[in-house]
């Protein structure tokens, strides 16, 4: 369940963040509410989460496929398509966190 919940926490705070920007510096309700309801699960999942994983291979993971979903958000919902180092800087840091998920003796298989 641990990757389970983590793959939640990352989609809600996904969700959370891509409504940032549609709130308005909160002064727009619905979009408000979506980022403060998407956070407080995000984060709850993730105290879960961290009951099995190491924090460090939890934000790895959570931190690198967040920005590459982040992203694509943008890229949908607001038109803001990254250019090619963008896109070559997300790649490096998903292989970082691929590396160290198959490679790191802390991380639990």
């Amino acid at each position: 369940m641990t990757y389970v919940y983590l793959a939640i926490a990352i989609v809600a705070e996904v969700i959370a963040t891509s409504a940032l920007k549609a709130s308005e510096e909160f002064t727009k309700l619905g979009p408000s509410l979506i980022v403060i309801v998407g956070y407080a699960v995000a984060f709850y999942l993730l105290t879960l989460v961290l009951r099995t994983l190491p924090v460090g291979i939890t934000y790895a993971i959570w931190s690198g496929v967040g920005i590459v979903l982040v992203t694509i958000a943008g890229g949908i919902v607001y038109k803001q398509i990254p250019d090619f180092p963008a896109i070559i800087g997300m790649a490096l840091i998903v292989g970082g966190v691929v590396i160290i998920h198959i490679f790191s003796k802390t991380a639990v298989h």
